[in-house]
């Protein structure tokens, strides 16, 4: 038994370094190619990286055997128990209980809080998207019972989005659509898409690679929508104090130390505990509440979440001590050498390279090619998705460094996502859509910031607040067109093999 869980930790270390490498082949060649000098603290930069190659490990074997099986196994409870108003109850406060203790939302909402001086307020838009994303979640949930075709909600959401983004304000706009894009973390969609992909396993007539994908999706649009509403009663009905000026911008979206106690380590890992915390506390008062029923190979499943809760903060620590100093770095150095071209092809290249190391899209890849029997390879999908953000970001870059309104590229991005619906196989759709959501999480938010920040405040004639966020909106949209194009093509070679 021993044995054969250290062959098992050996094979997930491997698994990790392989997704790793594409992120470490792209910040060695810019930081010695172009930028020409080796980073400072090099041995804290290499043991931060070992650190997250050994977190992801352990992070993705404690979904395995902790956060899936409790989400499946209460989806099952409640669809047998058949008690809408309890089921959409916890839907709504796993949506939220996830959602208001976010890191990268916390980390977004207090960096507009301080670009707005104040008026945007750090706790009332982590409600708001919170609120949304707990909506969000139940409405998917009546999606899947009543058997609606997933792609009329969000087609119907996407109208909204636009329809309110001609009223909203320009300040509001960046940043709602990042919002978006910030809510579904590494822990909240594996245990969202057990709970979808549970629920359509366990209900007759529902197609778990059709049905139970899809609440990701969920998750990411109704934040654009709540966000907007939020801006246009703070900027357009609420009286303030004029905006002031930030002079210096932190473009760190976390502000990393150098210099790691064991007590900081111990309060730090309590922190990442904490975030977990309310999710277990839903959990564990519907299942006993609720339910009535003991959590089924208990010992397992609490050795699960506490892995989960170990990796996941040893993956933060490795970001910080490694990737996330000479990302902010490299964005800065970046914009001043003042090629544009490199900004663009470091922006696709992290893109590409973060997206393919991002936990919560191995975990959804993994779970829809066990899903879908195969149809759907899972490298094939993450590469497809890696690709989407890479266009995004430097699409977004460009953006940027044009002086463009980001609502003309959104617009488009998803009138075009819109139409590839029609086209696309049905069994490829959901998963398309939630692949927007499942892109910009524990690693990607951090450098995508730093560089849309560092852009907008190098740059002469940016706003910080109207230009310098983005990024994460489309790093989010065009993963939907890719992996949606992915499907298509893949449907057009089987047509012709028969």
């Amino acid at each position: 038994m021993f044995i054969n869980g250290i062959q098992i930790f050996i094979s997930d270390l491997k698994n990790s370094l392989k997704d790793m490498m594409p992120i470490i082949v792209v910040v060695a060649f810019f930081q010695i190619v172009i930028i020409g000098k080796m980073p400072q603290n090099l041995s804290s930069i290499l043991i931060g990286v070992c650190i997250i190659i050994v977190g992801l490990a352990i992070f993705i074997r404690g979904l395995e055997i902790g956060i899936f099986p409790v989400g499946e196994n209460l989806a099952n409870d409640f669809a047998k128990k058949g008690s809408l108003f309890w089921l959409l109850l916890f839907a709504f406060f796993i949506g939220f209980s996830t959602t208001i203790a976010e890191p990268a939302l916390m980390a977004i909402a207090g960096k507009a809080s301080i670009i707005s001086g104040g008026r945007i307020d750090e706790l009332f838009l982590r409600l708001t998207v919170a609120f949304s994303v707990g909506f969000a979640i139940s409405l998917g949930v009546l999606r899947i019972l009543l058997g609606h075709p997933m792609h009329y909600y969000i087609i119907t959401g996407y109208i909204i989005v636009v329809i309110i983004t001609f009223f909203a304000p320009a300040q509001i706009i960046g940043l709602a659509y990042d919002s978006g894009g910030v809510t579904t973390s590494t822990v909240t969609v594996p245990l969202v898409a057990a709970l979808g992909i549970g629920l359509a396993s366990s209900i007759k007539g529902r197609n778990p690679a059709i049905d139970g994908f899809g609440l990701i999706a969920f998750a990411s649009l109704m934040p654009m929508i709540f966000v907007q509403i939020y801006g246009i009663v703070v900027y357009d009905f609420l009286d303030s104090n004029s905006i002031s000026k930030v002079a210096t911008l932190v473009t760190n979206v976390i502000s990393p130390s150098n210099r790691y106690t064991i007590y900081k380590i111990f309060i730090e890992f309590l922190y990442v505990a904490k975030d977990i915390i309310p999710i277990l506390l839903v959990i564990g008062f519907f299942q006993y509440i609720i339910i009535k029923k003991p959590i089924a190979h208990l010992k397992k499943v609490s050795s699960g979440i506490l892995l989960v809760i170990i990796g996941l903060y040893a993956f933060i620590l490795g970001l910080e001590l490694g990737l996330f100093p000479i990302g902010s770095n490299l964005a800065l150095s970046l914009t001043s050498i003042g090629n544009t071209s490199l900004i663009y092809l470091f922006g696709f290249l992290i893109g590409f390279s973060t997206t393919m190391a991002e936990p919560a899209l191995i975990a959804i890849a993994t779970k829809a090619n066990e899903i879908s029997e195969g149809n759907i390879n899972s490298t094939v999908l993450r590469i497809s998705v890696a690709i989407g953000v890479a266009i995004g970001i430097s699409l977004g870059a460009y953006r940027i460094v044009q002086g463009d309104s980001i609502v003309y590229y959104i617009i488009a991005g998803y009138s075009l996502v819109i139409v590839m619906t029609y086209f696309a196989p049905k069994f490829i759709i959901p998963i398309a859509y939630d692949s927007g959501g499942v892109t910009t999480s524990t690693v990607t938010v951090p450098l995508v910031a730093a560089l849309g920040l560092g852009l907008a405040q190098n740059i002469q004639g940016r706003n910080p607040l109207i230009d310098g966020f983005g990024l994460i909106a489309f790093a989010s949209l065009f993963p939907m067109i890719t992996v949606m194009g992915y499907g298509i093509l893949a449907m057009q070679i089987s047509k012709r093999r028969k």
